[in-house]
């Protein structure tokens, strides 16, 4: 299983997060350390995570996903140490 981080930025006014919340919440193992990051465990590469993920963002909204190296640092995130230490 890898780990991806799934970044993005909703552009249009009044943006509805509740789809790509949900799509994240729909793999097994998940995290949201900041507010437009989650975390995603999962056996699919990151080209079947985009196909995943672009069908809940707009042309204009911007979308970001890499696969974790193993190697971190943060601070003050909203998930726990322990998740990312085991996780990442």
């Amino acid at each position: 299983m890898n780990s991806y981080l799934i970044l993005y930025d909703l552009i249009s006014p009044g943006q509805d997060y509740t789809a790509i919340h949900e799509k994240a919440k729909s793999y097994n193992i998940w995290a949201r350390p900041t507010e437009s990051t989650w975390i995603v465990v999962t056996n699919k590469d990151a080209s079947e995570l985009y196909d995943d993920f672009i069908k809940v963002v707009d042309d204009n909204d911007r979308l970001f996903i890499v696969r974790s190296g193993g190697e971190g640092a943060w601070y003050n995130v909203r998930c726990s140490d322990s998740w990312l230490q085991k996780n990442l």
